[in-house]
């Protein structure tokens, strides 16, 4: 039987019939389905970890307790999970372990572009990386004979076009795989110095392995068109490659992508007049080539930025830029905005109208650095902005402490933010933190965290007191507020500002979208209305401004009656209405 699947669901088809005993993640566009999939198979242990670190950890406790696991993350999870993943490489496994990658070429949503192929080398761990959906279940079954058979975790590199397109999977039935026996072994599983200097040599001695593996594994093949130019790639760049190209070229298709074969690419590249390398960002299979001496063409023609694309290929090889359809220069630009009845509008246009610097944070509410709302200086990474504000007042001083916050939302808190506040109340910054809880994990589609009180499967659990947390670590000004009320919310920050030691408030109000959530009747715009487009201000798509009438509209139909335009109107211009 076959199935459409998406990349992402394929993978986690690949862990139920390969017989994976624990899953652990935390949601990062575009990884998420993968462990939301895997979730529907009762067979599987599944769970969301408050962040990257502690979902290696836990995959790899359970593979050295005898069970296949996997964690899945983006490319800039990783960064979190390194330290584990690094370890790992040289402890191995005792039943298998993949961490599945999900890069974002392009940043659709990512803060920035990153070859996780780089962690891969660093750390000296096989990664393999497929191309379609049959693939990336295909991949990730092998994945786990490789790693048990070699004694190593290893990466499963996916891209967000890989993640999220779908294509058709063949489907089997579960592999019943017994929990292996735990039998204690110091000198493998705990890496005091005496114990890791000799498994470095071990895990070089894997590499050199590996590398002959990759001469002959059928993932790493050749098509041969009898063409006198050759393209050597992998992933969705091989898709693209065909599409661009087709029958014109040879091409190496390589399936694993660390290590990388020698002789292979050597004897595929004798006899042809050129050989083009075409990957994503980083130039990882190009500087092997010219390493191991083979000539090839490649980011002095290719940009070593952004998504590759069929017409991006064609346009760069065969010099062709009209061979597929491009949308035209001249569409406008629609940029994502926060949507109608979120919580975070009313806290931002007070900030922006507070005229405060804004450390910011990963989240739907980093929308809130956008115009009208214009309320966030800087965003690095998650639960950067505790820490960033709390750098930024020791360097300025007690006064801009005054004219400082920082803004950071609940499942982003509880990821890498904890330990930030900790700072803060440990080194005692006035420094202002707003966790903003919307009761969910919005920006990645709505998961489950530590603070919602239910597990990924939906089951109820502990949910974590933000409040009751912030004054066990030495917080003692813990403030609630309700951000549809912008009064109340312009009172609470201009006494947290003047106050003379740490603070949090907490913005708290489920997002809008929420199923549960049940909103008011929409608001109506009356006769009062004087044009001064203050409300304009709130950035919130139901509101409009009619040039002819020369006066705020709002649709009925996606208005949630928040009355944030209303409460800040001057004329009382903003009402209830009634929804079409």
């Amino acid at each position: 039987m076959k199935e459409l699947l998406l990349g992402n669901e394929a993978v986690a088809r690949g862990l139920y019939e390969v017989g994976v005993g624990v899953v652990s993640s935390y949601p990062g566009t575009p990884s998420t389905e993968i462990t939301e999939a895997a979730a529907k198979y009762d067979e599987i242990y599944t769970e969301w970890a408050p962040n990257e670190k502690v979902a290696a950890e836990v995959a790899a406790g359970a593979a050295i307790g005898g069970a296949r696991s996997f964690c899945g993350m983006k490319h800039v999870g990783l960064n979190v999970a390194a330290d584990p993943i690094f370890t790992m490489s040289y402890i191995g496994v005792n039943a298998g372990m993949v961490i599945g990658v999900a890069d974002d070429p392009g940043m659709h949503s990512s803060q920035n572009e990153q070859d996780s192929r780089n962690y891969a080398k660093a750390a000296k761990i096989l990664m393999l990386e497929p191309s379609d959906s049959q693939e990336c279940k295909d991949f990730t079954k092998l994945a786990y004979a490789l790693s048990e058979e070699y004694d190593t975790p290893v990466f499963l590199r996916l891209t967000t076009r890989i993640s999220h397109s779908r294509s058709l999977v063949e489907i089997s039935e579960r592999d019943s795989i017994e929990l292996k026996p735990y039998d204690k072994n110091t000198a493998k599983n705990v890496m005091l110095p005496a114990f890791a200097r000799p498994k470095h040599v071990a895990v070089e001695v894997r590499t050199k392995k590996l590398t002959e593996w990759a001469e002959t594994c059928e993932l790493n093949k050749i098509i041969d068109n009898n063409a006198k130019i050759g393209v050597i790639t992998s992933g969705a760049c091989y898709q693209y490659a065909r599409e661009a190209i087709g029958d014109g070229a040879n091409y190496l298709k390589l399936g694993a992508v660390y290590p990388l074969p020698v002789e292979k690419i050597k004897s595929f590249a004798a006899g042809l007049d050129k050989v083009y390398v075409i990957e994503e960002l980083d130039d990882i299979i190009e500087a092997h080539c010219k390493a191991i001496g083979v000539n090839v063409v490649g980011k002095d023609l290719l940009p070593r930025v952004g998504e590759f694309s069929q017409r991006i290929i064609k346009q760069y090889i065969t010099c062709d830029e009209n061979a597929f359809f491009s949308l035209p220069a001249e569409l406008p630009i629609r940029p994502p905005v926060m949507c109608s009845g979120c919580p975070h509008r009313g806290l931002f246009y007070t900030l922006n109208k507070a005229k405060v610097f804004v450390s910011g944070d990963i989240g739907c509410y980093t929308l809130g650095a956008s115009a009208p709302l214009s309320a966030m200086d800087t965003c690095i990474c998650m639960g950067a902005s505790i820490s960033a504000l709390h750098g930024f007042n020791k360097a300025r001083g007690e006064e801009a402490s005054k004219r400082a916050v920082a803004v950071i939302g609940d499942s982003t808190f509880m990821h890498t933010g904890i330990n930030s506040l900790v700072n803060v109340a440990y080194n005692q910054s006035n420094s202002v933190t707003i966790i903003l809880d919307n009761s969910i994990t919005g920006m990645t589609g709505q998961q489950q965290n530590p603070t919602t009180g239910f597990t990924l499967k939906g089951d109820p659990t502990t949910a974590v007191n933000l409040e009751a947390l912030c004054k066990s670590i030495g917080i003692s000004r813990v403030t609630v507020v309700d951000p549809y009320d912008v009064k109340a919310v312009q009172k609470v920050l201009a006494e947290e500002l003047e106050a003379e030691e740490p603070s949090v408030i907490i913005s708290r109000r489920p997002c809008a979208l929420l199923k549960y959530v049940k909103h008011a009747e929409p608001l109506m715009v009356n006769e009062n209305c004087i044009g001064c487009k203050i409300c304009m201000g709130v950035g919130c798509p139901s509101l409009s401004f009619d040039a002819a009438s020369k006066k705020a509209v709002i649709d009925a139909n996606t208005c949630t009656g928040c009355n944030v335009c209303a409460g800040i109107c001057p004329k009382n211009a903003i009402v209830k209405g009634v929804r079409s």
